[in-house]
């Protein structure tokens, strides 16, 4: 992105997708950003040290579109990952997105309805449609699966960027920092669990850390 430009671009929502070696994903997951009806958000691809052509992908939509930023740093794992992005955001509001799922068209724009129904609403969450195996392992007890409609999807987090910032972000974890997160959160902070599932999550990635924890 042009910096110069991006100095006078004021976007609501920062969409934080952090990647690492999905270039064969990765286009289907950002043109669902791109297609979405609302249209006042950043897109930040946070590339946790792909050896692949992530970046031949992702420059070409960097030249297109404004809207799109892009950092790359060694791996460092999601958490970190997830971090940076929180950092580096401007949006008043922050979700995320997995660089192997997408979006369907309206999602960000029934999450920011969502928020607007009630100014005391500091995330709202949930909303998944599950394409492949929908049972995962439970944090605490790996040998026991689960219904990901049972557990909280970080993905689906739409919320205001103060929180996240003053929660110091996701801790860095091997495995669901996003559940960790929702658990510390709700001690202080209020979120909203919604169900129209325009959040696709797609569970047929073979080395995905849902599939390989």
């Amino acid at each position: 992105m042009n910096m110069q430009l991006y100095k006078n671009f004021h976007p609501l929502v920062s969409i934080i997708l952090p990647t690492f070696n999905r270039v064969d994903y990765l286009e289907r997951c950002i043109n669902s950003v791109i297609n979405q009806t609302y249209r006042n958000w950043e897109l930040l691809i946070i590339d946790d040290g792909s050896n692949d052509s992530t970046f031949a992908l992702v420059n070409k939509f960097l030249f297109s579109d404004e809207r799109i930023r892009f950092a790359k740093h060694k791996n460092v794992g999601l958490p970190i990952s997830l971090n940076r992005g929180i950092n580096s955001s401007c949006g008043k509001f922050l979700t995320f997105l997995g660089s192997d799922d997408e979006y369907k068209t309206d999602h960000l724009q029934l999450r920011i309805d969502e928020m607007k129904k009630d100014e005391n609403i500091d995330c709202v969450f949930g909303g998944v449609e599950i394409i492949g195996n929908p049972l995962v392992k439970d944090k605490n007890n790996p040998s026991k699966e689960i219904h990901i409609k049972d557990c909280i999807v970080g993905g689906t987090f739409f919320g205001k960027r103060e929180m996240f910032l003053e929660m110091d972000g996701f801790k860095d974890i091997r495995y669901s920092e996003d559940s960790e997160f929702y658990e510390r959160a709700i001690q202080k902070y209020k979120f909203v669990k919604v169900n129209y599932p325009t959040y696709i999550y797609y569970r047929d990635t073979p080395d995905s850390i849902c599939n390989s924890f």
